[in-house]
Order: C-alpha cells, then structure tokens, then sequence
C-alpha cells in the first residue's frame, strides 16, 4: 500500500500521452514542488480520464483510470488554484460520483 498523506487536484487538463517524466513536470510547474506522500490527480479536457501521480519518498508512481461512460465531476475553468481532496472525496472521484459533496467521515451533504 502506497502512503497518501494529501491529494491535490490539478483543475488544468492533462494531455494523457503524458509520461511519468511529463507529469512530474507538469506538478512541479503547477504546485511548485512534488512533496513526499501527496497524489496529485489530472484529467483530460473532457474528464473521461484521470491520472494520479503519487511521491513515496523513493520514487514516483503514475496510474491511470478511464471512464467508459459519463465523465468525471471535474471544476470548470482550467486555470483555478489547486484544491485539496480528502481520501474520501478522491475514493468518490475515482467512482465518477459527486466528490465535492462528501463530507466528514464520508457523508453527502447538500452543497
């Protein structure tokens, strides 16, 4: 089992060609650094995929997941800061559900 501390959702789109090298990149470009222990997640323009680049301390981690219908519940806008996920909302987002409703302990609230 690989340690996530943190998980940072980057809004702007990833290219899915996107190597392990690419996308490290791409987070140090956008959260200025790869910390030890933090997923950082991407998604295509039309969120049907995402990617999920994990730090261990050692090394890096890249996996992928693709939808094969519907598309992720993904923010708009592609220039907005990084948003922090908890492990619940990622387990939710991995699922294509609505991630930004869940709340302590897993509960879905109204907003």
């Amino acid at each position: 089992m690989i340690r996530v501390d943190a998980v940072w959702l980057c809004t702007q789109p990833l290219d899915m060609r996107a190597g392990t090298d690419t996308t490290l990149a791409r987070v140090v470009q956008f959260f200025g650094s790869a910390r030890p222990h933090h997923a950082y997640v991407f998604a295509n323009k039309r969120s049907t995929r995402l990617k999920v680049l994990v730090h261990d301390g050692i090394g890096i981690w890249l996996a992928a997941r693709r939808l094969h219908q519907g598309r992720f519940i993904w923010p708009g806008g592609g220039c907005g800061a990084p948003q922090s996920l908890t492990r619940e909302q990622l387990d939710a987002l991995v699922l294509g559900l609505p991630w930004q409703r869940i709340g302590e302990a897993g509960v879905i609230g109204l907003t």
